[in-house]
């Protein structure tokens, strides 16, 4: 999501340097990106000293603070770069030469109480929270920072980058080579909790019913957590004479998974990473939401047709939280007739 705000950064600024600090885990999304000339990475086990020794050695003229941290302000503080810009939060102002005022249109994402989802379940009283509209997505909240150094605020199709050598390279190595059968992806899980996960019976009645009207093979996706998951997709649907499943969850690095990404022709995922890379990748994506909401932090650009984003409607969502206090209508209210519909329509656009 902040990609929009990075390529119009360069856009303004042809012929900066613009360095990316990431976590080190996340590192290698951005190899190839032409925004970006440099990526500084930090370990779960370096510490604040050590991000700051980092960033001091880059000499760096500007810092644009993306995160709201205050953490991350003081990283550029220490790393002392003379100009330090990013939203005015608390903690964190003093450390910054110019804060930002919160933008007009976003809507904070805020957890709801136990006590407020039961009364909104049972149909008493209206929500708290405002209802966003698409111009409170995430990605007007990077360009609008961009926008303090006079970069163009409109907003882009994020944008990631993966080469065709490494796209056939995973083709070859997962055995996709020969392959004539239109490739699916699919990616039943979600590290932040189960509330964002559509229950995996449901995509086991999905998958079987999409892949007869379509002829698809599956790819199964995910990190070595979600190999519980994907084997019990993959079990359900070796039954019958369909084309097996691939199971690859755990088996990829981050760029093999850029790779496999760019080949499905759909994901059908939970609100996750892989959503997100997918989009950014240009694969459609169709997502159940339920704790989430697509207006936030939905994938690719906000309104992309390409994409189908489903929600059930119910009152108590979006809640943010990690697992559900109450009964998870949000999630079970989305059918398994709605999803399949839906990837099918993906792929008549």
């Amino acid at each position: 999501m902040t990609t929009p705000a990075l390529l119009r950064l360069r856009e303004k600024f042809p012929e900066a340097t613009l360095a990316l600090l990431s976590p080190e885990k996340l590192g290698e999304l951005w190899r190839h990106h032409p925004a970006v000339n440099e990526v500084i990475t930090f370990g779960p086990d370096e510490g604040l000293p050590d991000v700051a020794r980092k960033l001091r050695a880059g000499r760096f003229d500007c810092a644009l603070v993306l995160p709201n941290s205050p953490r991350s302000a003081l990283e550029v503080f220490l790393a002392r770069i003379p100009r330090r810009i990013g939203y005015a939060r608390s903690w964190r102002s003093f450390l910054l030469t110019q804060s930002v005022p919160t933008r007009a249109g976003a809507v904070p994402m805020r957890k709801r109480s136990q006590a407020e989802i039961k009364r909104l379940a049972a149909g008493r009283g209206t929500a708290d929270m405002p209802q966003p509209t698409a111009a409170a997505h995430q990605i007007h909240e990077y360009l609008h920072l961009a926008a303090a150094l006079g970069a163009n605020p409109e907003p882009l199709v994020p944008q990631l980058m993966v080469t065709a050598e490494e796209v056939a390279a995973a083709r070859e190595k997962f055995g996709l080579a020969g392959l004539s059968a239109p490739l699916f992806g699919l990616n039943p899980g979600a590290e932040y909790g189960p509330a964002k996960r559509w229950p995996v019976r449901r995509f086991i009645a999905a998958a079987p019913h999409i892949q007869a009207r379509t002829g698809c093979v599956w790819l199964l996706l995910g990190g070595k957590n979600d190999l519980a998951l994907t084997t019990e997709i993959q079990s359900a649907l070796g039954n019958g004479n369909r084309p097996p499943a691939i199971n690859v969850a755990g088996q990829t690095t981050l760029r093999e998974l850029m790779a496999l990404l760019k080949l499905c022709r759909v994901l059908l995922t939970n609100d996750t990473g892989p959503m997100h890379i997918a989009a950014a990748l240009g694969t459609p994506v169709v997502v159940p939401f339920g704790s989430t909401s697509p207006e936030l932090t939905g994938p690719g650009l906000p309104g992309d047709p390409r994409h189908r984003l489903l929600k059930s409607g119910v009152p108590c969502s979006p809640c943010f939280l990690r697992e559900c206090p109450i009964d998870f209508r949000c999630m079970n209210a989305i059918a398994v007739e709605r999803v399949a519909e839906s990837v099918e329509q993906v792929m008549r656009h």
